[in-house]
C-alpha cells in the first residue's frame, strides 16, 4: 500500500476533527482550516490509491492481444 494513502486517510480524520471543533466552538477559522485539512488529505489518499493502481496494473502479465 502506498504511503500517501495511509499519510492521506490520517489527514482526512485529523482534519474532520479539527472542522468539528471549529463548528463547535463558533471558531470560523478553525472550521474552515479544518475543511481545508481533509480535503488535502482526500487528495493525498487518492493519489495514494492512483499509484497502488499504476503499481497493480504493471504486474499484471500481458498477452498478444493486449
Amino acid at each position: 500500500m502506498d504511503d500517501n494513502r495511509s499519510k492521506g486517510a490520517a489527514r482526512q480524520i485529523k482534519g474532520s476533527a479539527k472542522e468539528l471543533a471549529g463548528k463547535l466552538t463558533g471558531n470560523t477559522s478553525k472550521e474552515i482550516a479544518g475543511k481545508i485539512e481533509k480535503n488535502i488529505g482526500k487528495a493525498q489518499r487518492n493519489i495514494g490509491e492512483a499509484a497502488d493502481e499504476v503499481r497493480n496494473t504493471k504486474k499484471v502479465p500481458h498477452t498478444k492481444d493486449d
